[in-house]
């Protein structure tokens, strides 16, 4: 398989500059004087704080449990005292509640803990560690693992696969995970298939990691469970999880259905890598690699930071930003949330600090739609981006359904073909938040008639 290169229909080629930082070693973020810890950090109910203003807490300790089952904890990212317990800025653009935690200037603050026997676990066992340690998925949704990994007694994990692709532009902190913990990665699979079962391991990889791809591959070899390397063809949205499983397997994950039930279970290598560090080390997740970049960073690189940090500090560690810089964003240029703000907190879902030049931000004039089907021809999952952006334009939400709205996984490649600039991808998201609050709407009546 390793001279292959699988893909998918459909998608785009936008420039990659990985250049810029695909080189940077990870470097380990400074301590910084206070860390802000919003409760809501993942898909799913908010956390629930367990800690009071004025109490003293140590790195990696609980202040926060699962607010239900789509939910996880929350750690302590240092030791320090909790400043303040309050709503501050969240990096979606909302005001949240949010832990503050000053940093207790003279604590060592890094520190060896114990290892957790998992061997002795039971799956409700296992499944409830992982939300107690707060693990969510690392490539940017930041869905609670534990509740990917709970098998349904009517579902069979036949494969885990791994997504290393990386497809957004400019992102490499992935693949830094896979280049310089590679031995974690497949560690963490081997943890995690003690409680799934599946026949077989696939780590998807787009091939302009070839480095990754030797390492991983070398790597797979020294485990006792089935691993393959797939190298992939390099195309957005390929880490996508519906389009992995295509080009890996050759199969299609059905509308309205998920991976499992084509029996495979999708998690991103650094989720993967953090089951290691948790049972290995027993480090929780209060830290992950974030990659610093964009033609406005002086000095690009990747960064492991703890989970809280403001992103003013993460960027004055790589050199600050440049005269012309015009906007940051959190994540990559396709799915990245632009910040108005550069004193909000790195999260768990943040993979990424892209900061842009005003040569590469600019405000383009929209016209009206010349059904030129190139949005038709972009779109992964073959719906019809020009017409649901018709829809959309009227507020014709319901009809928007009969083409599949719902399936959109909002990975942007009709707004970035479309040659009127219209912005499509963010008309979706309106119409589906729209149509969420009706069917609330709805259940809330039926639920009180």
């Amino acid at each position: 398989m390793l001279d292959k290169k699988l893909t998918f229909k459909h998608g785009v080629h936008p420039r990659e500059f990985k250049s810029l930082s695909d080189h940077c070693s990870i470097e380990r973020m400074p301590f910084v004087e206070e860390y802000t810890l919003p409760l809501s950090q993942h898909i799913g109910a908010p956390s629930k704080a367990i800690v009071v203003k004025g109490q003293q807490v140590k790195r990696g300790q609980k202040i926060a449990d699962a607010g239900g089952f789509i939910s996880v904890a929350l750690h302590s990212p240092v030791d320090g005292t909790v400043s303040d317990i309050d709503i501050f800025p969240h990096p979606n653009g909302k005001v949240l509640p949010a832990i503050k935690i000053k940093c207790d200037p003279f604590s060592p603050q890094i520190r060896e803990s114990s290892p957790i026997d998992f061997e002795q676990m039971d799956t409700k066992s296992f499944i409830s560690s992982i939300q107690d340690a707060g693990i969510v998925g690392l490539g940017g949704a930041a869905f609670p693992a534990h509740v990917k990994f709970k098998i349904p007694e009517d579902k069979k994990c036949r494969y885990i696969m791994l997504n290393g692709c990386e497809c957004e532009p400019f992102l490499t902190a992935d693949h830094r995970v896979m280049v310089e913990h590679a031995k974690e990665v497949i560690d963490g699979i081997g943890i995690l298939n003690r409680f799934v079962g599946a026949e077989k391991a696939y780590i998807g990889i787009e091939a302009n990691k070839p480095d990754a791809i030797e390492i991983l591959a070398e790597e797979a070899k020294k485990s006792d469970f089935p691993v393959e390397v797939v190298p992939l063809k390099v195309k957005y949205p390929q880490g996508a999880e519906k389009m992995m499983i295509t080009a890996i397997l050759g199969k299609e994950v059905p509308s309205g259905k998920l991976p499992l039930d084509l029996g495979v279970l999708v998690s991103n290598v650094g989720t993967i890598a953090c089951l290691s560090d948790y049972y290995r080390k027993g480090k929780p997740l209060t830290e992950r690699v974030v990659t610093v970049t964009g033609t406005a960073i002086k000095r690009p690189g990747n960064v492991l930071v703890p989970i809280g940090t403001p992103m003013r500090d993460v960027i004055e560690l790589c050199g600050g930003i440049t005269q012309d810089a015009v906007r940051i964003l959190l994540g990559g240029p396709m799915m990245g949330v632009v910040q108005k703000s550069i004193d909000t907190p790195v999260v768990k879902g943040t993979s990424g600090i892209l900061v842009l030049t005003n040569n590469e931000v600019k405000d383009l004039d929209q016209y009206s739609c010349i059904r030129c089907s190139r949005c038709v021809d972009a779109c992964p999952i073959f719906l019809n981006p020009s017409m649901m952006g018709l829809l959309a334009k009227k507020g014709l939400w319901d009809e928007m359904m009969d083409y599949n709205v719902m399936d959109c996984f909002e990975c942007a490649s009709c707004s970035f073909v479309c040659p009127s600039n219209i912005p499509l991808v963010q008309s979706f998201r309106v119409a589906k938040g729209m149509l969420r609050e009706k069917w609330a709407r709805e259940k809330e009546m039926e639920e009180n008639a």
